[in-house]
C-alpha cells in the first residue's frame, strides 16, 4: 500500500453485533443495507424465526441523512451494541454515536433516547 493508498483508505467496516433472541424471534443488525436496496448502510434490524432460521421482517431504527459533498461510506452509522431489556419485550440499541433506541419487538415500534 502506497502513503496515497493510505490517505485515500476508506473507513473500516463495523464490528460484529451479537444476535438477540427474544421469545421466539431471533435480532440481527443489518449493517450493508444498501447491499439489500435499502437507502442506507446502518440502522436496520432483521428478525428471525428462532427455530427456522427464516427472516420475517426489517425494521429500521434511524434515519442517516448523507452529505452529497463527502463520501458516503465516511457517513455511514451503524449499529454497535443490543440487548434484551429487563422488562417485556423491548430490543435496546446503541448507534455508533451512543444514541439509544428502544424497539418494542411486539408492535415493531421504536422510540429514541
Amino acid at each position: 500500500m502506497t502513503n496515497q493508498d493510505t490517505l485515500m483508505a476508506k473507513r473500516l467496516g463495523p464490528k460484529d453485533v451479537p444476535a438477540v433472541t427474544i421469545k421466539n424471534l431471533r435480532f440481527e443488525a443489518i449493517h450493508w443495507g444498501k447491499d439489500r436496496g435499502f437507502a442506507q448502510n446502518g440502522g436496520y434490524i432483521a428478525a428471525f424465526d428462532k427455530t427456522s432460521g427464516e427472516e420475517l421482517w426489517t425494521l429500521k431504527i434511524y434515519d442517516i441523512v448523507y452529505d452529497p459533498e463527502l463520501e458516503s461510506d465516511v457517513q455511514d452509522l451503524f449499529i454497535k451494541s443490543m440487548k434484551k431489556s429487563w422488562f417485556g419485550n423491548v430490543l435496546k440499541i446503541i448507534d455508533e454515536r451512543g444514541r439509544q433506541y428502544s424497539v418494542n419487538t411486539d408492535d415493531r415500534t421504536v422510540v429514541a433516547g
